[in-house]
């Protein structure tokens, strides 16, 4: 097998030659100057971020899907963030999907194994079915995993849209990809452990990544989740309070608005703020994409 040596995830890091000598507070201290690094590399691909967030909100606004796809660390980051999205946006949960090497079960028992099998991560997208409508985000902190890989040059052959994440430049390791976003945080305080910097960088940037895509499709109304599903009792609570804030409802009126207008947020403020009724209010949101300020608007 090849060597990975020489990519920057692997490398050791100068910062921490002593780690094993350093007090509890200089571990600390040191940790809090590496994660440093990862708003910096944030700011350095900011370009190609915004990019993945058109592509992928025009893709999405076209009937497609997006798919995160990864081993290990960085398959659990795309599945977090995509089990995120449907209650803080009310999305089905088809829309964002996050696929693990190994499925469900490697989520709490490590299996980092089975990312060194390409033609699993190709299976993965012929089982969604994936098509040209749809985004795929590979996700792989040393940019060598072989199932992201398979993935990618499946998602490439099936005319979706790709997309690559790594810790690595790409001059250490190439890809496919119609769009990089290449995270340079440099060696990990622990040689090699990428669920640090690493980790912590592709966390972020997902974060970014969804939210972004979901203001694009007019799930938010200035920096409010409007289309919350209030499926519990502290989400009902912040959906009362949020068309309390917005409004000049009293709570008592703005839970009566809510009922009446089945427990969505968005419909509620615009059927309050238009005078129409819930029907009509419901097929004027619908006409206008469901964003609710261009409903709002008549644009």
């Amino acid at each position: 097998m090849e060597s990975r040596g020489h990519l920057l995830t692997e490398q050791s890091n100068p910062n921490s030659q002593e780690l094993d000598r350093f007090s509890s507070l200089e571990l600390v201290d040191l940790f809090v100057e590496e994660d440093g690094r990862v708003l910096q590399a944030i700011t350095a691909a900011r370009e190609a971020i915004a990019q993945a967030i058109d592509c992928t909100a025009q893709a999405l606004a076209g009937g497609g899907r997006l798919l995160y796809i990864g081993a290990g660390t960085s398959g659990r980051l795309g599945v977090l963030d995509a089990a995120e999205c449907p209650p803080t946006f009310c999305t089905p949960p088809e829309l964002v999907q996050g696929i693990l090497a190994g499925g469900e079960a490697a989520l709490v028992r490590s299996s980092e194994a089975l990312e060194d099998r390409f033609e699993d991560g190709a299976l993965a997208l012929v089982e969604r079915g994936v098509t040209a409508q749809d985004v795929v985000v590979g996700i792989s902190a040393g940019g060598t995993t072989p199932y992201v890989q398979g993935a990618i040059a499946e998602a490439r052959q099936r005319g979706a849209t790709t997309i690559f994440i790594a810790c690595v430049p790409i001059e250490q390791v190439p890809s496919q990809a119609d769009l990089e976003i290449r995270l340079l945080v440099g060696p990990e305080v622990l040689a090699g452990s990428t669920r640090l910097k690493a980790g912590t960088v592709t966390k972020l940037v997902l974060n970014i990544l969804s939210t972004s895509v979901m203001v694009k499709l007019g799930k938010v109304y200035g920096n409010r989740m409007v289309d919350v599903s209030v499926t519990n009792q502290k989400l009902r609570d912040r959906a009362i309070r949020t068309l309390v804030d917005l409004t000049d409802l009293s709570r008592s009126e703005a839970e009566s608005l809510l009922d009446r207008c089945q427990q969505r947020v968005k419909l509620a403020l615009f059927v309050h703020w238009s005078g129409l009724e819930v029907e009509e209010g419901r097929s004027r949101l619908e006409a206008a994409g469901g964003h609710l300020r261009k409903a709002l608007e008549g644009e």
